[in-house]
Parts: structure tokens; sequence; C-alpha cells
């Protein structure tokens, strides 16, 4: 067997080391992006610095527009958006806290009444020979992990909101002075939130493990099952944050959408529109708060099923601590490998031109690949022994450490191609948007069905790449191979975070630059870093879509061994009810989370007509829109609202496995599996798809374009209707599929114990 080349004590100082490292980085970041002031400068002299392609005297200068009232109004916008978010964020958070609580009792008694409260030693699962800790303190420590991965969770999405806010009139300022000075703004915020939550998820779930290690010992298996409740926690308030936070962003958008530009033909994000504040506020609960806790609650599962695995295996039979923690090991080389891919886009090169920019994107995904990946040989060479055993449905699977190597490469390399595949699929650079573009020459019924059209045909190749994926991993390394492949496709999370919130901050840019009467070239400079950022929110979804696949793939063969179901028999009628069931899951999740946008978004149509309609002087820009109500039934339908989906992926597990027993819910897992994650990359691509097409015919950048165009034409007035049914597939359903499938699997493990010893009471009668 051998044993590894790192030392323990090493790998007890690499890994704090590294996240420490990308705290500190975010914080760098983070200051050098508070070094634009949202105060007027007094006294600019003029310099003639041609950087980035552009003078750098500020346009508003040469057009003669006050600065001072520019800059002011930018930051009373700001603020609004801001104060706004951070009420919303709270309110939710009320009734997620509440939520907490009662779970966290659940967690307890449920596992605690696992062996009836009993504070005797039991005998171990997986090896009889040996005594394990009492039941009760699983149920203790894994409610404990539970509440710190909620909490680390909910903390990622307020922070990434924060920064968002902060940085989205900072990166209107910046536009005055060219492309690639806005550019460097908006991506180095997006950093800052991707380093933060990449190395805060990583720090405490070191030292969480290093804490229990202090009460269980040597009873390592005992002790990885009590982590997976971290995982739970992230995933739950991921759950929340993405479904409040969606339904939230969208129902401003389409009701600002409809009512602004196609009844009144006023542009987007115009000060007159009422709700182009709570629109606003949207991009950052939702694509930013909400995308933050949905990617860690990935993180934080795949983590937490490599572990299980691996503390049955001979690493945790063993105790070999450092081959233990090479997923973590992983993600701290990937925090370095990531900080090394920003300065890339931040620092070694220059965007001189608009066409500069999605390439800068595109190349951040490359780069980091390319770099993880030999970052994973180096720490598969000296963290693993050569050879050594993988805990595979009850036998123990000899493994190299070169086949690992490959499990974590086939994950890293399978999400860049999702990635790509998603972009040439929802980028307008390409055939596919261009040809959607095109059918709206005949009207929005044309432009619906080649949305739809194309949201089926983009889930064949990201499909293909995850089968092949499971395929490869789990031949080599059963499933910790699996739980690794994911992991791998999460390794470079601080980039594709940072990749992700930079669409947002984009997007609020425009709007600020819009609200505040800027120029219209300041407009088009937003417009092109927003319309890459629509792309690479779209790879990000992509990413998001194919991990928490093969996250839950792993979890679910953690719930296998652990609730001690020897094969799960597709032909027996117990498990064949469960698999029509669980894919029958995503449909009713999706029909919940759609008919919660479409009525609240109906409430603001109704009230944005009210006020245009009742409020005199608007439509001149003599008024001013009371944006303070918009906001309040935006906030008031998304907490309402997203209580009924929540309550249907918490409650399902329970109650399948309480009253139909574990070999159901083996059924319902691989049901919902499977078709969520066909659902979700449809949805996903089409809204993604249709929003790019009408961006595409705005811009006007081709012949092909112009000849659809100009804005509020009838092709575009199709694209917009396009645009409008894709939002809620884009940003509430397709997002939120992820994390059903995921969840339900690791609430799932987290209970296996409780359901192995007392479920199916309805096959007991």
């Amino acid at each position: 067997m051998g044993s590894p080349l790192l030392s323990d004590l090493a790998t007890e100082i690499i890994i704090p080391v590294c996240a420490v490292v990308g705290i500190v980085f975010s914080l760098v970041q983070w200051l050098l992006v508070s070094k634009v002031k949202l105060t007027p400068e007094p006294n600019r002299s003029p310099s003639n610095n041609n950087k980035n392609g552009f003078n750098d005297s500020l346009i508003e200068e040469e057009e003669g527009v006050n600065e001072h009232n520019v800059v002011a109004k930018c930051a009373e916008i700001q603020t609004a958006i801001s104060e706004g978010a951070t009420s919303f964020l709270f309110t939710e958070y009320q009734y997620v806290g509440i939520f907490m609580v009662v779970f966290a009792i659940l967690i307890f008694l449920f596992l605690g009444s696992v062996e009836g409260f009993s504070t005797k030693s039991k005998r171990c699962t997986y090896d009889i020979t040996r005594m394990c800790k009492p039941a009760l303190a699983t149920a203790l420590f894994s409610t404990a992990s539970f509440v710190l991965g909620a909490v680390t969770s909910v903390l990622s999405g307020f922070l990434g909101m924060k920064i968002a806010t902060y940085a989205n009139a900072r990166t209107t300022l910046e536009a005055r002075k060219g492309v690639g000075k806005a550019f460097i703004i908006a991506f180095r915020s997006g950093a800052v939130m991707g380093f933060l939550l990449a190395a805060n998820g990583l720090l405490v779930l070191y030292v969480t493990i290093n804490l229990f290690k202090l009460y269980y010992g040597d009873d390592w298996e005992g002790l990885f099952e009590a982590i997976t409740g971290y995982g739970l926690g992230g995933s739950s308030m991921a759950l929340f944050g993405r479904v409040g936070g969606g339904i939230y962003t969208k129902a401003a958008d389409v009701g600002a959408d409809l009512v602004g530009k196609v009844e009144r033909n006023i542009p987007e994000d115009d000060p007159r529109n009422p709700a182009v504040i709570a629109d606003n506020v949207g991009d950052n609960v939702g694509d930013i708060a909400g995308m933050g806790s949905d990617l860690f609650g990935s993180y934080a599962e795949s983590s937490c099923a490599a572990l299980v695995v691996a503390s049955i295996s001979s690493f945790g039979i063993n105790h070999e601590f450092t081959a233990m923690c090479y997923p973590l090991l992983v993600s701290s080389v990937g925090i370095i490998v990531c900080l090394i891919t920003t300065l890339f886009a931040t620092d070694f090169y220059e965007i001189k031109a608009v066409k500069d920019i999605e390439p800068a994107l595109k190349n951040q995904l490359i780069i980091s690949t390319v770099l993880m990946t030999v970052g994973i040989a180096i720490v598969s060479w000296i963290a693993l022994p050569s050879s050594f055993t993988i805990f595979n449905f009850g036998v123990q699977k000899v493994v190299h450490n070169w086949q690992l190597f490959l499990c974590v490469c086939v994950g890293l390399w399978a999400g860049l191609i999702i990635g790509f595949v998603t972009e040439y699929y929802t980028s307008n650079a390409y055939s596919p948007v261009q040809d959607v573009a095109d059918s709206c020459r005949t009207g929005a019924a044309t432009n619906v069905i080649f949305g739809l059209a194309l949201g089926y045909k983009s889930v064949i190749i990201p499909i293909f790449a995850i089968a092949i994926g499971i395929f490869v991993s789990f031949s080599f390394a059963a499933m910790y191979g699996i739980a690794v492949a994911a992991l791998g496709m999460l390794s470079t999370i601080a980039t594709g975070l940072a990749i992700d919130a930079y669409g947002p901050i984009s997007d609020n840019a425009g709007g600020i630059a819009e609200m505040a009467g800027m120029s219209h070239r300041i407009r088009e400079r937003t417009d092109a870093l927003d319309a890459a950022g629509n792309t690479t929110a779209a790879i990000g979804k992509g990413f998001a879509i194919g991990s928490a696949a093969l996250v839950s793939l792993a979890l679910f063969g953690a719930f296998v061994s652990r609730a001690g179901i020897q094969v799960v028999d597709v032909l027996t009628p117990k498990v064949f009810i469960g698999l029509i069931v669980g894919a029958m899951l995503p449909y009713w999740f999706s029909a919940m989370t759609m008919k919660s946008v479409g009525s609240a978004a109906l409430k603001m149509v109704e009230e944005v007509r009210r006020q245009f309609n009742t409020i005199p002087g608007l439509m001149e820009g003599t008024a001013k829109p009371d944006y303070a109500t918009c906001v309040k039934i935006s906030t008031d339908a998304s907490i309402k609202e997203m209580i009924p989906p929540g309550a249907l992926v918490m409650l399902t597990p329970l109650i399948v496995g309480i009253f139909f027993g574990v070999e159901t819910l083996s059924g319902v897992l691989a049901g919902s599996l499977v078709s969520g994650v066909q659902v979700a990359i449809s949805a996903s691509n089409t809204g993604g798809a249709w929003d790019n097409a009408k961006k595409y015919i705005e811009a006007g950048a081709s012949e092909h374009a112009r000849t659809l165009g100009p804005k509020g034409s009838e092709p575009h007035k199709a694209a917009v209707i396009g645009d409008t049914i894709g939002d809620p597939l884009k940003d509430t359903s397709g997002p939120s599929l992820n994390i059903l499938i995921k969840l339900m699997a690791v609430e799932s493990l987290v209970f296996a114990p409780f359901f192995a010893a007392h479920g199916g009471l309805l096959f007991k009668l």
C-alpha cells in the first residue's frame, strides 16, 4: 500500500493556509475596488493616459454633463438598490431561521431515536468487530454541523450581495474611462465573492472536522457521518435563497418589461419605470445571493460525500489523515490555481475593446482548468498512497492513485465541456441564438417554438459528458470516484463564481447608467459587459447543474450503503413506484415556481400600470414613480411563495422514508436525479437563448441583426415576449432544480440511520 509523501502535519498546515490566502486575496481585491470613490473628485486634472484604448478624460466632460450630479445620482441609486436587497434578505432570513431551528430539532429527534436516545457505545455499522460512539452523539453532532452549514451558506449569499451592491455604481463610473476599466472593477468584485465563498467553505469544514475529532477520536466512521449535516445545512438554505430570490427578481423583471418595454415603449432600466429599482435589487438577491448559497451547497455536499465514502475505505479504517483529506487538499489547490487565473484577467492581460471581453472570460475557464489538472496531479501524487482500497457496496475495491487523479480530471474537464456547450447554445455569437432571433420575424409564437427546441437540443452533449464522467469515475474508484469527480468540477469554484457574479454586477451597472441619465456611449459599454455576463451566467448554471448531477449520485451511493440496501432493483414494485414518482417531482416543483413568478408578476404589472395611469407627469419625467411599493410587492410575494416549493423538497424524503422505506426512497432519488438534470439544463438554456436573442436584435451589431431591429420593431417585441417567458425558466425553475436533486439526496443520507431502523411503516402493516 505504502504511505503518502505528504505528512499529516503538512496537511494540517496546507489546508488552513490555502483558505486564509483565499480570504486575504479577496480582501485585497475589495480594497482595489473601493479605490473608486462614489464622491465627486475635486479639480480633476485631465490626463492623457491612453490605457484601455480610450483617453482617460471623462466622456461627461466632453459632452458637458455636470460630473458632480452624475456621481451623486449614481451613489443615490446604489444606496436604494443596496437597501432594498438588504431588507429583503433580512426578511427572508427571519423565515429561514425559523425553518433552520425546526429542522435542527427534527434531525436531533430522528437520529437520536435510532437507538432510543441511548448513551452507550454501539457496534460500528461497517465493521462489527469495533465499537463506535452512540447514536445520540451522531444526532447531536449532525445537528451542530447542519447549523454550521446553514449559517455559512447564508453568510456566503449575504456577503456576495453586499459586495455586488458595493461594486455596481463603481463599475458604472469606471465605464466613463473605458470598457477595460469597467471590466476590471466588475471582475474584481466577482472575485471577492468567489474567493470568500471558496475559502470560507473550506475553512469552516476543516475546523469542524478537527473539533469533532476531539470527541470522536478514532471513530472516523461516526465522525464523517455527522459531518454530512454540513452539506444538508448548506443546501437547504440555498434552496430558499434560490427560490425566494428567483421569484423576487423575475416578478420585478417581467413586470418592468411587459409594461415598460412592450406597452409604454420606454427603454430598459428607464427611471420612469416604477419597477426598475425592484428589478435591479432582484439581480442581487437572486443571481448573486441565491447563486452563492447554491454553489456553496454543491461544494459542501461533494466534500461530505467523498469524506463519508473515504471514512469506510482504507483511508478511514487505517486512520490515514492526509489521504482522508484528499478532497480538501484538491479544494485548497483550487484556491491557489484560481488566484493565479484571476491575475490573468485583471493584471497580466489588458482589455482594450468590447470584443476582448468574452474571450477574456472564456480564457479564465480554460486557464483554470489546465492549471488545475497539473495541481490535481501533484496532490494525487503526494497525498495518496500508491494503492489503497475504496468501499464499493459491501466490498473493498483496490484503487491506484493515478486512477483517482483521472476521476477528478474527468469531472473537471466534463465541467469545461458543459460550460462551452452551454455557451454555444446561449451566446448570440453562434447560430442557435441567431436562428431564434431570426424566428422573431414571424412573431412571438415561432420565437417560443424555436427557443423550446433549442433548450431540448442543448441537453444532449452535457448528458453524454456527465454519463462518460460517471462511467469512467465509477469504473476506477466506485462511488468515491464519482464524489471526487464532482469535486473536480467544483475545484475551480472561485473562478466560476467570479465569472458568474460579474454578470449581475455589469447588469446593475447598465441600469444605474440609464437611471442616472448618463451618455448613450456609457450605456453601450455596460451593455457589452452585460451581454458577455449573460453568457457566462449560463455557463455558471451549466456547471452548477452538472456538478449537482454528480454530487447527488455520489450522495445516493452513500445513502444506499448507509441504509444497508444490497441492490436497487428497478423491477421490484417498491422501487419502481419510487422511480416514477421521483421523475415527476421536478415537474411539480417547476410548476410551483413558475406559477409563483406568474402570480407575483401579475401584481407587479397591475401596480406599474396603475402608476403610469394615475401619477401625472410620470411619462414626461417630471414626476418620480413610487419605487417602494414595487419593492414591497416583490418582497411579499417571494417570501410567501418560496415556502410551498421548499416544503415539497424538504418533506418528500421524510414522508417516503418513514412510510415507504429506504427501497422506495432510493427509487425516488434516482427518478428525481434523472429527470431533474434534463429539465434544469433545458430550462436554463432556453431562457438564456431567448434573452440573448433579444439582446442580439437590440445591439444591431451585424447586418442580420439590423434587419430585425431597431428597438420597438415587431421582431423586437416578439423577442421581448420570448425573453419574458424565459425569465422564470432561466432564473427561477432551472437553477433551483439542481438544488432539488442534491438536497433530497443529502437529506436522505443524513436521515438514513433512522429510515433503516424505523422506516417503511406502510409495508410493515
